[in-house]
């Protein structure tokens, strides 16, 4: 077996920065199995299978193919910073010839759009309702401490929860924040919440480039301790952000080591369009 494998870092015009995710293309049906070993192997919070949905189909010229990614523990629903890899690789190295890629995946179809200036994913909108503090009080105590909390939200979709912090915090308190994941597995054993995502009101722009929102987002449950630079989560995010903040256009900081920006535009039809840059750092073949 040969299969041409890639690692490019999502959500970052540089290297080493953002998200890196591998990316494999499949010219022929792969075993279940090895999807998982593959994942395992590259070690990253995602890896991507891109697969042809018919026989005649090609990389270059095809616009539609089959999506799925993959933690080193199982495969996931959605990922955003993955679909983003996996359109730059099919954009920018094996150069398709078209402006806009479908994907076919486990949820449903998403897009992906070429521009001047990055890659636009066209993603679902995902609301994150009231939540009971009391119901997830241990869990966020396990986290974060006596941080103090301004608000809880629960998206039910994606098993998302997210915990708004004190608008009395600031960026750097929330970069430099120690996060306890290693015990959320023990205390949040009921299968309702699958991802921690942290926010914080962003701030007005000084020196530093101005944000609407900061982030970061935990996923223990998925054998991802901590991931440097979410799409999936900031489904959540644009959701929640866009009506505290009365704004359908959004920008955002996940404040990971690694970093990374996001550019938010809320759609009338009720999906999102996530934009970001994405840096290739790596190609080869996988051989077993």
């Amino acid at each position: 077996m040969k299969l041409p494998i890639f690692i490019a870092d999502a959500f970052t015009a540089k290297a080493f920065r953002g998200n890196p995710a591998a990316v494999c293309l499949l010219e022929n049906k792969l075993d279940e199995d090895l999807h998982q070993k593959i994942a395992k192997e590259m070690n990253l919070s995602e890896t991507a299978f891109i697969r042809k949905l018919h026989p005649n189909d090609n990389f270059t010229q095809s616009s539609c193919f089959g999506l799925r990614w993959f933690t080193p523990q199982n495969e996931v629903p959605l990922c955003g910073h993955a679909t983003l890899a996996s359109a730059a690789v099919l954009f920018h190295k094996i150069k398709n010839v078209n402006s806009t890629l479908t994907f076919v995946t486990l949820s449903g179809e998403l897009k992906a759009r070429k521009e001047e200036d990055g890659i636009v994913l066209d993603l679902p909108l995902y609301p994150a309702h009231p939540q009971k503090l009391h119901e997830v009080e241990d869990l966020i105590k396990t986290a974060i401490g006596d941080t103090l909390v301004q608000d809880v939200r629960y998206s039910p979709d994606t098993k998302k929860l997210l915990v708004r912090l004190s608008d009395t915090y600031n960026r750097s308190f929330l970069e430099s924040l120690t996060v306890n994941t290693e015990n959320l597995l023990q205390v949040e054993t009921t299968g309702k919440v699958k991802g921690l995502i942290l926010t914080l009101k962003g701030e007005p722009g000084g020196q530093t480039q101005a944000f609407d929102f900061y982030s970061r987002y935990f996923a223990p449950w998925y054998g991802v301790a901590e991931d440097p630079v979410t799409g999936s989560a900031h489904t959540v995010l644009s959701s929640y952000w866009s009506e505290q903040l009365g704004k359908k256009h959004l920008h955002a900081f996940q404040c990971s080591n690694r970093g990374g920006e996001l550019t938010i535009s809320l759609r009338s039809d009720g999906r999102v369009d996530i934009k970001g840059g994405a840096a290739l750092v790596l190609e080869g073949t996988l051989t077993a």
